[in-house]
């Protein structure tokens, strides 16, 4: 398995496979790898000559200095979880220099006004900071096809409408959540839960599951009353937001209309652990 550090010898790589038309599957990760990632990088090695992954933990989408200092960084781990899946796979494990260069900080986007919804109110320039990035590695790789999961489906949604904008040529593939065996979806910052909070966190997943049920028959105001109180009388979760929104615009929904789809999503502190989540209605 090659680990390349620096662009300029990963893109000198890349470009012996363009001149043989191989196509290139690109699993942008931070690292702390998890079997949800693995799925990602599985997808990209069964449809592509070449599955390409990166690690690296980016400081332009951290709106908290304290998150982005704690945020586990286990590269040489990573590296032998992903040798388990295949001895062919790159690794892009760049400083923040070689991908930044002298230039730390985000570029400006606009995303028509999905980067307003969700996270957008609770973390002031994240999704500028995501753009920026992906933005630069896709510049970098030139992936065929790039693999994001599903959990963050709002970054999901944003990187789609970012290359359809910039007319990027890299077909973007969204993956289902990949959860734990009681229903918590696989995050690098479940490594950093206590036993207690480990416990607790399953209810999230199964307060939407419930959720989903109850929006087969009731308004979006009345689930999202019900989820709301679920958490108030939670005694270790903290529920940040919940809101039933538009696949669509991510717009939170006021009324049901039968020819959109609805997705509930969910965002909640573990003491000071930022879990999120997501599910489809229909």
């Amino acid at each position: 398995m090659i680990v390349f550090t620096k662009k300029s010898e990963l893109k000198a790589k890349i470009s012996s496979f363009k001149e043989k038309n191989m196509t290139i599957g690109f699993v942008p990760t931070m690292g702390a790898l998890h079997k949800g990632h693995l799925a990602l990088v599985n997808e990209a090695l069964a449809n592509n000559n070449q599955a390409i992954v990166s690690i690296f933990v980016n400081p332009t989408q951290f709106d908290n200095p304290e998150d982005l200092k704690k945020y586990p960084r286990t590269l040489d781990k990573d590296v032998e979880l992903l040798k388990s899946l295949s001895e062919n796979i790159i690794v892009y494990a760049p400083t923040v220099e070689d991908i930044y260069e002298e230039q730390t900080k985000s570029q400006k986007f606009d995303f028509d006004g999905l980067e307003h919804q969700m996270e957008g109110k609770f973390r002031d320039g994240h999704f500028d900071g995501v753009g920026t990035i992906v933005k630069r590695l896709f510049e970098i790789v030139t992936p065929n096809n790039a693999y994001f999961g599903e959990k963050d489906f709002q970054q999901l949604a944003i990187i789609k409408k970012m290359v359809s904008k910039n007319k990027m040529p890299v077909n973007i593939v969204g993956c289902k959540i990949y959860r734990e065996a009681n229903g918590l979806a696989l995050s690098s910052r479940n490594t950093r839960l206590t036993s207690d909070y480990k416990e607790a966190a399953p209810f999230i997943y199964k307060t939407l599951k419930t959720a989903k049920t109850k929006f087969g028959t009731k308004s979006a105001n009345k689930v999202t009353e019900w989820v709301e109180n679920q958490f108030a009388k939670h005694n270790l979760l903290e529920l940040e937001y919940f809101t039933i929104a538009d696949e669509a615009t991510l717009k939170t929904v006021k009324r049901k209309s039968k020819n959109k789809k609805y997705r509930a999503f969910v965002a909640v502190y573990a003491g000071e652990i930022r879990l999120i989540d997501n599910i489809a209605l229909n």
